[in-house]
């Protein structure tokens, strides 16, 4: 089983080895999507964890007990194609090209199992267009925009 969790990690516990921690005394893998971590600052770290749901609850358990906070909720970047008009500012900032155009109709295509959820594209959007949502029944790619007529 996978889960994807933003792990909020307080000064106190930066210097903790804590994907090493989980891998050891948890069998659970940890996958770094996205990290901002810096020494004797707070930080955030975009992680995938895989393993056995009850190894999965006991690390998330720990990871709480020392003193992260985790964001468990199944985010999903969400475009409206409404408001979405193909300008391109959020493909520039994504970091996994999950964001990306495509020839021939050069519209703006979401590609659901590349987003890392790290909302870079939300602030770059100039039309509010791009929002966190909690749907994860969203299609692997989807067209946002018509193709012209």
């Amino acid at each position: 089983m996978k889960r994807r969790l933003t792990l909020h990690v307080p000064r106190e516990a930066v210097h903790q080895p804590l994907t090493y921690r989980l891998a050891v005394d948890f069998d659970v893998a940890a996958k770094i999507l996205r990290a901002q971590v810096a020494p004797n600052q707070s930080g955030t770290m975009v992680v995938e964890l895989s393993g056995d749901i009850d190894e999965l609850d006991a690390a998330e358990a720990w990871l709480e007990r020392q003193g992260l906070r985790l964001d468990r909720a199944p985010d999903q970047i969400r475009v409206d194609p409404q408001r979405c008009v193909d300008c391109g500012l959020c493909s520039s900032v994504c970091p996994s090209g999950a964001l990306a155009f495509a020839a021939p109709s050069w519209r703006l295509q979401f590609h659901a199992e590349r987003c890392l959820v790290c909302e870079q594209c939300i602030p770059s959007c100039p039309f509010e267009a791009i929002s966190l949502g909690l749907d994860q029944r969203v299609p692997a790619t989807i067209q946002l925009s018509a193709p012209p007529t």
